[in-house]
This record gives C-alpha cells, structure tokens and sequence, in this order.
C-alpha cells in the first residue's frame, strides 16, 4: 500500500519536544486558568467558599456556643464535620458536574488536539480543587478563637494539610462520576452520594447502632478521624489505615477513570 505525502514549502517537519520548563509552564498556566475561571462563578466560587465556615459560626458559636464552651472535644468534633464538609465540595462538583459538561460540549476532544500536555486537564482540576481547600481551610482557622476551638499551632497546621490533601479523594469520586455520566445526570449524582457522605459516616451527630456499622465505607469518616487525630482528639482505628483508605480509594478510582478517558472520552 502506498502513501502520498504532500510537500509545502520545502516539506513539514514535526515540531521539536517541548522542554521540562515549557511542560511546567503548560501545567501552571491551564491550572492557574482553571482556577480563576472557577472563581468567577459565582454559583461555584461563593457557596463553597462561604457555606462551611457560615454553618461553623451558626451552629458553634449561635446555637451551640455554650455547650461546646466547656467541652473541647466537642468543639473539635464540630470544627472537623464542616471542615470535611468544606473538603467535598471542590472535589466532587468541580470534578463530577463540569468534566461530565465538558465532556459533553467536547471540550476533552479539543484539549487534545492542543500542543499540550495529556493530562494538564485533569492536572489543573485537581489543583483547582487544593486551591479551593486551602481558601477554605483560611477561613475555618480564621474562625477558630469564636468557636471556642482550641488547638496549637502545630495542631492547627497539621489539621489544614491534612483537610487540603483530603481534597484528593473527593477529586476522584468526581473525576470517576463524571467520567460516567452525561452532563444533566451528573449533578444529581453528585448531590446523591455528597448527601450520603455527609449523613450516613456519621460526620455531624451519632449514628444509630446499624448504621455505625457501614461508616468505614465512606470516605468522609476516614478524613474526619484524620483530621481528629491532628487535633490531638481521641479517634477511632489507627491513622495509617484511615490514610491508606482514602489513598487505595483515590489511586484506584483515578485509575479507573482514565482508563475510561483513554478508551471511550
């Protein structure tokens, strides 16, 4: 079988690799977009920024203000539940609902065909959704001392970078979601299992006996019991298998999404 080559101006030449620093740039830059394109969304940027400390400051200081005063485990509990809850947010909805959009809209189909590198999409998501943590986790601790949470700055420091990484799970249960579903189904599926998370780990008040049971299969429970142990609160289960948890749970799901990526799109 032969082939035919058309020749313009003196033939066509691939362009040369890209650099290390010009790959670097490539990822900074579509993270940096991401990032601001997700801020000025108002329906995005201001309930997740705001929602978690706002219910921190309502329930903590308004409606349970005196009885967490004398009870700092109680205090910390309370701090941790909107904490992880401000954690799923970016993760799940930034992930799940806009890549089912843009999968959709065919906006994976044209970042392919960009002088980019493969995965600087997924790459700028996952930063996107750290960015976000990190504003989240400002405002929880700037909310500390009215909430009657006391923790040492090291505390304090070890409960941020373990929330800001707890982003990551979350990242890839929207990543794997999105990967699944069309763009109308994919926020009800988001807001679904986000609901069970939120009421079903028992991250906000006690569970009866039957459903104590099953916590260990949400993520959420496995952050929270995390982010308790760096507050220096008593815990259940070790640390190192809350980690592994939610690191086996994150490697696979991400695998499994860019399987499906790679094959179908």
């Amino acid at each position: 079988m032969s082939s035919t080559y058309l020749e313009v101006g003196g033939g066509f030449s691939p362009s040369p690799a890209m650099s290390r620093l010009q790959i670097l740039r490539a990822y900074l830059t579509e993270a940096k977009y991401e990032s601001i394109r997700m801020l000025r969304m108002p329906s995005f940027g201001i309930p997740l920024l705001a929602l978690p400390v706002m219910l921190f400051l309502l329930f903590g200081v308004l409606i349970f203000g005196k009885n967490v005063q004398g009870d700092p485990d109680a205090a910390k509990w309370l701090f941790t539940a909107f904490a992880v809850m401000g954690m799923m947010g970016p993760g799940m909805f930034g992930f799940g609902v806009s890549l089912a959009i843009e999968r959709e809209q065919g906006l994976l189909k044209l970042k392919r065909a960009l002088p980019m590198p493969p995965a600087a999409y997924l790459v700028a998501k996952m930063f996107m959704a750290l960015a976000f943590g990190a504003m989240i986790m400002a405002t929880m601790v700037a909310a500390l001392p009215v909430g009657h949470v006391s923790l040492r700055a090291g505390q304090v420091f070890g409960v941020a970078a373990i929330n800001i990484l707890g982003t990551l799970p979350f990242c890839a249960i929207g990543l794997f979601i999105g990967t699944l579903a069309t763009g109308r189904s994919a926020p009800a599926f988001v807001n679904i299992l986000y609901q069970m998370m939120l009421h079903l780990s028992g991250l906000f008040y006690p569970l009866p006996k039957v459903l104590r049971a099953i916590r260990p299969i949400w993520p959420t429970y496995h952050l929270q019991q995390l982010v308790l142990w760096a507050g220096g609160t008593p815990t259940d289960g070790r640390p190192i298998v809350h980690a592994a948890v939610l690191a086996g749970l994150t490697v696979v799901l991400v695998a499994l999404s860019v399987r499906r990526l790679v094959r179908i799109g």
